[in-house]
């Protein structure tokens, strides 16, 4: 008996809305509609586990796309568990009431909510995003059902009587709308299934009945058996002692089309207090040009439902590129944002702490192989520590430092070098050690000294390393931000950058007395050749008599200035922050030496601006300006010696 009536409805004009503003993105109609036939398949099944439906022993679960250019028709076929008239009528005239819900509801006590994707009954209504009009036809499992006929024009009638159905399912017909026909496209179909749908829990099969049979040269059609898009059983709902390291590369290749190995993975697998798989892979980064961006791909009940969502995953692993399956989360009624909920951040939380254990227990149990891992992973670590300070926590004491030696160190032992350097004194007076406790609170601080550029410093360098003093590469962009962030939560580190101070070791004792009046007469030689008042000189006995000149730039006045360089106030006169850069003059060195003898020479002011430049020429390239008149001047001294 046919029977005609209206959509129930709460709100006019319902339909404009759901085709304009209800997804964010049309592609998604394809995504529900599969997700729907996935719900009916897995509900039929469980009722079958629980004796109230007994499938056929040929059963074969599956979801057939029929993509039909010619018919200007899109087609989605499944064998679940189908519906009854009363039951079309309950969740398809009757706007967002959905069948998941109410499945879940009926059988709460007999089985669990596991694999049942829908949540709002709104996606079968995105069909009529990019359709005029959309037909079901549907078999109740139940006995004695008839199959019923349904079809809307997207207005607000709807017709529906019995069908010709004759198998259990759901078929839902999509008759594409002119503006829209490229969803009646095998291609297009294809692409946006291997996008939302590779990993459903249902085989779908994707066919196309205008195509032409493939043949053999004699003109016979070559049967071909048909082939799933998707793989049903995705790398990450796998046990992963059950996973070999070729499986996670080939999953690698196959989702994010990277055919450089990743260094290494971490799979994820929670079922308490949330349910949480995945695997994150850490990429290799060949080059610092190399994007570092990544792709975390959100999936719920391996439905695919967007790229990054930041919510869910902390900031700092977005680097990374991997896959999350979350059936708990709260998403909204498009299934492509998350409510606003704290249970989002436990799972970040979760996600994040993870990662840190990863680490740390490579850092312990391997760590030839986290060295060699280092250089790539750092970045990931290093922005994570800026972002998140209870991994920074985590990851604190697993922290990698390349010394001068290329050897890699962590902060405590970094900390235990230092402790050895700074053991007491035995033979020191009661005096003595009252007035080294007086300064004990600034000295317990480990002074961590490192090196940003090894070219440019290299004087420095071998100025440690003659005397054996440590220091690391710190050499990333991020380093400078980072380092701050360590003293910060690690108030017995400080770091110095290795152009900061002249170490001790590099000095012979003298007092300031014996070295007073050279000090006037050298300031008042380079102030005058120099034309500058404000100039700072000192005067060091250097054990290596080669060096002539040393500029040190204090860590407070640099990182100063590398901020003004970040917030784009690079134009500003470095000479504001007065005191922080300083020239040391080597007084064991013949050429200073020259200067202090020889006051009135007319070669006194060319060394001194020669002194001054090399100085600057160990620390920073020099300027156009100052290169145009070193190069000059240094002819001239060489003019001079030729005569």
């Amino acid at each position: 008996m046919k029977r005609q009536g209206s959509l129930s409805i709460d709100s006019e004009n319902i339909f404009p809305i759901i085709k304009k503003w209800l997804y964010s993105d049309q592609d998604i109609f394809v995504r529900e509609l599969v997700s729907n036939g996935c719900d009916a398949i897995t509900k039929l099944k469980k009722l079958d586990m629980m004796g109230e439906y007994e499938l056929p022993e040929d059963y074969k679960p599956k979801i057939e796309v029929i993509a039909n250019d010619k018919d200007k028709t899109l087609t989605f076929k499944d064998n679940g568990l189908g519906m009854t008239m009363e039951e079309v009528d309950e969740y398809i005239n009757r706007i967002a009431f959905s069948g998941a819900t109410d499945f879940l509801n009926t059988y709460k006590d007999k089985t669990n909510d596991d694999q049942i994707i829908g949540h709002f009954g709104l996606g079968f209504y995105s069909a009529f995003m990019v359709s005029d009009m959309v037909s079901i036809d549907t078999l109740s499992y139940r006995k004695d059902a008839t199959p019923v006929h349904w079809e809307c024009d997207g207005g607000t009638e709807f017709d529906m009587e019995e069908g010709d159905r004759a198998e259990v399912g759901t078929t839902i017909t999509l008759h594409i709308n002119e503006d829209c026909l490229a969803y009646a496209n095998e291609y297009k179909v294809r692409e946006i299934l291997n996008k939302y749908c590779a990993f459903m829990p249902t085989e779908i099969y994707l066919t196309n009945p205008n195509k032409e049979p493939k043949k053999d040269k004699d003109g016979n059609i070559i049967a071909e058996e048909p082939t799933p898009l998707n793989d049903t059983n995705p790398l990450w709902t796998l046990n992963p002692a059950e996973c070999k390291d070729e499986q996670y590369k080939e999953f690698y290749r196959k989702v994010f089309h990277d055919y450089k190995e990743p260094l290494f993975w971490i799979h994820l697998n929670m079922d308490y207090p949330f349910n949480l798989k995945g695997i994150l892979y850490f990429p290799k980064i060949n080059t610092e040009y190399d994007s570092i961006e990544g792709t975390i791909k959100l999936y719920n009940n391996q439905v695919f439902i967007a790229d990054n969502i930041k919510e869910v995953i902390p900031e700092f692993l977005m680097l990374l590129k991997g896959v999350i399956d979350c059936p708990d989360l709260p998403l909204n009624v498009s299934r492509s944002a998350l409510q606003n909920d704290g249970f989002v951040n436990k799972i970040s939380e979760y996600i994040s702490k993870k990662v840190a254990d990863k680490l740390s227990g490579m850092c312990k149990t391997d760590k030839e192989n986290y060295e060699k891992f280092w250089d790539d992973i750092s970045p990931f670590i290093k922005f994570g520590c800026l972002k998140d300070e209870k991994f920074c926590d985590r990851m604190n004491d697993f922290i990698l430092f390349k010394d001068l030696d290329d050897k890699y160190i962590t902060l405590p032992e970094l900390m235990v070098q230092d402790d050895k350097e700074k053991a007491p004194d035995e033979d020191a007076t009661t005096e003595d050690k009252k007035e080294n406790n007086e300064e004990a609170k600034e000295s317990e601080k480990t002074t961590i000294y490192y090196v940003t550029d090894p070219v440019m410093q290299s004087q420095y360098i071998n100025m440690f390393k003659v005397n054996n003093t440590p220091a690391v590469i710190l050499n990333h962009n991020i380093d400078t931000s980072f380092i701050t962030q360590l003293e910060r939560r690690n108030e017995k580190y400080k770091f110095m950058r290795i152009d900061s101070e002249l170490i001790s070791d590099a000095k012979e004792e003298v007092s300031e007395d014996e070295l007073k009046d050279s000090l006037e007469d050298i300031t008042k030689a380079f102030k005058k050749a120099l034309n500058r008042d404000n100039i700072n000189i000192k005067l060091e006995k250097l054990k290596d008599e080669n060096i002539s000149s040393i500029l040190t730039l204090s860590e407070e006045g640099r990182r100063m200035q590398d901020m003004m360089k970040m917030y784009g106030m690079a134009g500003v006169n470095p000479e504001m922050f007065g005191g922080d850069e300083c020239i040391t003059l080597n007084i064991n060195n013949k050429l200073v030496q020259f200067i202090l003898e020889h006051k009135k020479s007319k070669r006194v002011p060319l060394f001194c601006e020669q002194l001054y430049d090399l100085a600057l020429l160990a620390n920073r390239p020099l300027t156009s300006d100052e290169m145009t008149r070193f190069v000059k001047r240094s002819n001239e001294i060489m003019l001079e010696l030729a005569d």
